[in-house]
């Protein structure tokens, strides 16, 4: 199961009590560019091989983003088939995040 969540849903996740995990499957040169805080990178051509370091997510809440939400969306079929079991996409990406949350965060 999956669901995707807003800018707005995230943030508000983020500032809970229990928040959620982030995870970038963009590329190094996109993340080290514009980049949600705490996130961890993992580029999508990369996150099957390197799945072993996410083990201790299988449980946890996590949102997956990209730049406009589509490898995000690859990359939790590729999570979901692996056993994770609470995944949400970040709808429109970091692209989003910028136009609807935080202008701070540089578009490209």
């Amino acid at each position: 199961m999956f669901s995707q969540l807003s800018p707005h849903e995230v943030d508000a996740r983020l500032k809970s009590s229990t928040p959620p995990l982030l995870l970038d499957v963009r590329q190094p040169e996109e993340h080290q560019f514009a980049a949600l805080p705490s996130s961890v990178l993992i580029p999508l051509g990369e996150l099957f091989l390197r799945a072993d370091e996410l083990e201790e997510w299988k449980n946890a809440d996590v949102v997956v983003y990209c730049h406009h939400g589509i490898r995000s969306l690859n990359a939790i079929g590729q999570l979901r088939h692996l056993g994770f079991q609470k995944l949400h996409n970040l709808a429109g990406g970091i692209d989003r995040w910028s136009t609807e949350l935080d202008a701070s965060v540089p578009r490209y």
